[in-house]
């Protein structure tokens, strides 16, 4: 039996003129780096499912995804990498040619089955998972962006190759599956700002709240959720929003992705210069990954 193994990520200090002024340190935990094509966050959502499947003797792995979801990527190249059968439910129209995300998916032989959008949002429904069992067979269900509590698990990895000093993580916040591991991990240690990267999650503290009380039958006050910075929504192009990702990467020789790390070190450099972290603070800042999303 194998599963997803990988080496800490590193973590790495950025410079700017804006935190030296505001005595700021900033550090990135480099997770788009732990695998060459299952990265970050995941890489670490999909770890112990992985492990979970091959347990359970499962052939076949099948989930939920946008037709520009890093999850459905990251699932294509997990079943080709560990020999799973893998199926796609995309939401939305079908479109021909397949954009890059799945056409990538399709080269590691997942089969991509399109639905509508009021048919997506059964996904969850014990009696839609029931025919999507009489449809396809036995499978191994993957919710959609990949966050369950064996994700949790994964995630809260994260927290134990954190060895260097630090008083904030930050961290995007899609499902809130990363943010809930990070909360899970410190156990009430640290402080945790999430910026949601969707617009109108109203429930998403709800579902932060009990994703880390399954995992670790407590709650916490540690963190808070930062809903200004999704620049209109999931995937919603910004000129703005590029033009400080071309100097984040010109300053740094690191490339953020638009979707996910772009929105949250925007808003965290926003919340530094109004002064919302205390002088002398450390950050870390965790790199989820995305970045083949720039592909399309």
């Amino acid at each position: 039996m194998t599963v997803i193994q990988s080496a800490p990520s590193p973590i790495i200090e950025i410079y700017d003129e804006l935190l030296f002024d505001k005595g700021i340190r900033v550090l990135i935990k480099r997770d788009d780096l732990l695998h060459p094509v299952i990265s970050g966050n995941k890489f670490r959502k999909l770890k112990f499912n992985i492990y979970e499947a091959q347990k359970e003797g499962q052939k076949r792995l099948l989930t939920f995804g946008g037709a520009y979801s890093n999850h459905i990527h990251a699932v294509a190249a997990a079943g080709k990498l560990f020999n799973f059968e893998t199926i796609g439910i995309i939401r939305g129209e079908s479109n021909y040619p397949l954009n890059n995300t799945l056409n990538f998916a399709a080269d590691c032989g997942m089969r991509i089955y399109y639905i509508s959008r009021e048919e997506y949002r059964k996904k969850e429904e014990p009696a839609y998972i029931k025919q999507l069992h009489e449809h396809f067979g036995e499978f191994y269900l993957l919710p959609e962006g990949g966050s369950n509590a064996l994700a949790i698990r994964g995630c809260a990895e994260i927290i134990k190759e954190i060895t260097v000093p630090y008083d904030f993580l930050c961290c995007p916040c899609g499902t809130g599956g990363t943010m809930a591991g990070l909360i899970g991990g410190v156990a009430g240690q640290k402080l945790i700002l999430g910026f949601s990267v969707l617009k109108g999650m109203n429930d998403l503290e709800e579902k932060v709240v009990n994703w880390v009380y399954n995992y670790s039958g407590a709650k916490f006050s540690n963190w808070n959720i930062n809903h200004f910075y999704h620049f209109g929504g999931y995937a919603k192009k910004s000129s703005t929003l590029f033009s400080f990702i071309r100097n984040f990467q010109l300053k740094n020789n690191i490339l953020l992705d638009p979707v996910y790390t772009g929105k949250m070190m925007f808003g965290m450099f926003d919340l530094i210069r109004k002064d919302y972290f205390r002088r002398g603070s450390t950050i870390v800042a965790i790199h989820t990954g995305g970045l083949q999303g720039w592909g399309e």
